[in-house]
């Protein structure tokens, strides 16, 4: 099946062309190979073509993973899915497509292009199977990739990831793992059910296990804890926990995390007399940067001005 899809004029506020942050540059197009040794359950990359002239790629596709391919830019190309043609024109921002495990798959790019790829394994998949449908799947699941996808949720879904890591790297690997997961749960839901009329509320987490995981947070501030290890401390998949956690505190765990990391650095600024550097690191923060950047955005004022203010009063 082919298809041309008609692209709109770019917005004022296109996605910017390089992605910076925490998704890598993808050096070849729909190549996972680099980072899966220490890879999460759902890998982003990023691929881009800024060259002026035409571009062919091709990948015979991962043998386990599927690869779910998001449009940031509106493009024009070519392209063959496990040998049949599916596009040949022009693609707006916002079309995605999804490669099962083995595919193959060519595109020529005749302009330029910019590309999120997620490489989801059969576990995250299960897991969201598993959530969404309270059961566990039987056997591998498959998602279809005979043909594009314009969907509003992953649309925004995708927007959001991308928007992300361009405009404020500081909520990190949390963030990251809540909406690749998120993506990847849509996908599910579209292709293993009707959506039930009578789809289940998500419940508040209970006080014994919001109790569990505060005290796990707690104690390890100073480490890059993920929503996977977080859920863990509960006994709850991370699709579950994160829900629940929402229910129970009105905030996503990423931004209760955050939180929890600049109230420790203000106890330190007001206890102690530590450098910035040393209050970043023992705070969970990559950089002194990074830490200030996060500090102004929660408390409205830079670590060192915050602090002065507090001692003159």
């Amino acid at each position: 099946m082919s298809s041309v899809l008609e692209c709109p004029q770019p917005a004022t506020g296109e996605l910017p062309l390089v992605a910076r942050g925490r998704i890598d540059q993808e050096d070849r197009w729909r190549n996972p190979e680099a980072r899966l040794q220490s890879s999460p359950d759902v890998l982003v990359q990023r691929w881009t073509h800024t060259g002026s002239t035409p571009l062919d790629v091709s990948s015979d596709g991962h043998p386990a993973l599927h690869c779910i391919a998001l449009n940031l830019k509106c493009t024009s190309l070519t392209f063959e899915y496990a040998g049949r043609p599916l596009i040949r024109g022009r693609v707006p921002a916002g079309v995605a497509h999804v490669a099962a495990p083995g595919a193959s798959a060519r595109a020529s790019y005749s302009m330029q292009g910019d590309v999120l790829h997620l490489y989801a394994s059969q576990k995250a998949l299960g897991e969201c199977y598993e959530d969404l449908f309270n059961r566990s799947p039987n056997g591998d699941l498959t998602l279809a990739g005979e043909c594009l996808l314009r969907d509003p949720a992953i649309e925004r879904l995708g927007q959001a990831l991308a928007v992300s890591q361009s405009s404020d790297a500081a909520l990190g690997k949390i963030y990251m793992e809540s909406v690749s997961l998120a993506i990847v749960s849509r996908l599910v839901s579209r292709q293993y059910a009707k959506q039930p009329r009578n789809q289940r509320s998500s419940s508040e987490l209970p006080k014994w296990r919001m109790t569990r995981v505060m005290e796990f947070i707690d104690a390890n501030l100073a480490e890059p804890i993920g929503l996977e290890e977080m859920a863990q401390s509960t006994g709850l998949t991370r699709m579950h926990f994160a829900a629940q956690f929402r229910a129970a505190c009105g905030l996503r765990p990423h931004e209760y995390l955050l939180r929890r990391r600049i109230e420790h650095a203000q106890s330190l600024l007001l206890e102690t007399r530590q450098n910035m550097l040393d209050i970043a690191l023992s705070c969970g923060f990559r950089s002194q940067a990074h830490f200030t950047t996060v500090f102004k955005r929660f408390v409205g004022a830079a670590p060192l001005a915050w602090r002065k203010r507090i001692d003159e009063h």
